[in-house]
């Protein structure tokens, strides 16, 4: 990769942003494209700044992650339509000095899950109401799943069942529930917190699928756990990838290279356990 004055920039924005895997993959993907352009991680506290010189400075394009999915939406010029109904964004193109947001992470999300189970009438518990929560929850109603939210959080949590229109319980309620899938949407059990667990153990039953939208580690205790008891378990890699392969191609007009994505987040994850 050679840095010149024509090399576009891109980046992914958030806080904390050290352990994110962005960064490999998407420069992976870039040099595979021969595509003169670099993507950097962005550390911030103050969200309307760093899109300000997003414009100022011509970065074309921006991942977004926690905590600012949603409070970064009314600092941009113009968001998608499905944007407005998840009420989160997780990408943001540079069209001229104009910032439009979308959301790759419910096509992430469903893509990831449909490779693992029908998706249709089934019963889905969802930890979590943060910004991936309204994205993943959004896309599972419109494909007919009967959802129920879990939160610690419980003025957050039902106010995200009132805009997907389905059922909220208390964490310690998620014990007593029945369900086919349990996805978290919790950064519980992310690097360097590895021991925890977003939900007790019993709650875990034969046959379930369980989804974890983290991805370093791959295998979370939440995952191991779940595969102990005989459950189908799905980690955050593929997720991961397809939101960043639609990222890829919102900001470049191509078709992204998966496969090299999922390898330079393999190896990336892989380096880290040296």
């Amino acid at each position: 990769m050679i840095i010149d004055q024509d090399t576009q920039l891109y980046g992914v924005v958030g806080n904390p942003i050290r352990h994110s895997l962005s960064p490999a993959m998407h420069n992976a993907a870039f040099l595979a494209g021969g595509l003169n352009a670099v993507y950097l991680g962005f550390e911030t506290e103050d969200i309307q700044a760093c899109l300000k010189g997003m414009k100022e400075l011509g970065i074309k394009g921006m991942s977004v992650t926690i905590p600012y999915k949603s409070e970064v939406m009314p600092f941009l010029d113009e968001v998608e339509d499905q944007v407005a109904a998840i009420g989160a964004v997780n990408t943001i193109v540079n069209r001229d000095g104009r910032l439009t947001g979308y959301n790759t992470d419910a096509l992430g999300a469903l893509r990831a899950l449909e490779e693992n189970t029908e998706l249709s009438g089934k019963r889905c518990i969802m930890i979590g109401a943060g910004g991936a929560a309204r994205a993943i929850g959004y896309i599972l109603k419109k494909k007919g799943v009967e959802l129920t939210i879990a939160n610690r959080s419980v003025e957050r949590g039902i106010s995200l069942c009132k805009s997907l229109d389905c059922r909220f319980v208390n964490m310690e309620e998620v014990v007593n529930e029945g369900g086919d899938i349990l996805i978290n949407t919790t950064p519980v059990g992310m690097t360097p917190n590895e021991e925890s667990c977003p939900v007790p153990e019993k709650v875990l039953k034969r046959g379930m699928v369980v989804m974890d939208i983290i991805y370093n580690p791959l295998e979370t205790r939440l995952l191991a756990t779940a595969r102990g008891r005989a459950c189908k378990v799905v980690n955050g890699l593929a997720m991961f990838v397809y939101q960043g392969a639609e990222q890829f191609r919102l900001w470049t007009g191509r078709e992204a290279p998966i496969k090299i994505m999922f390898e330079a987040v393999r190896a990336a994850l892989n380096s880290r356990d040296l």
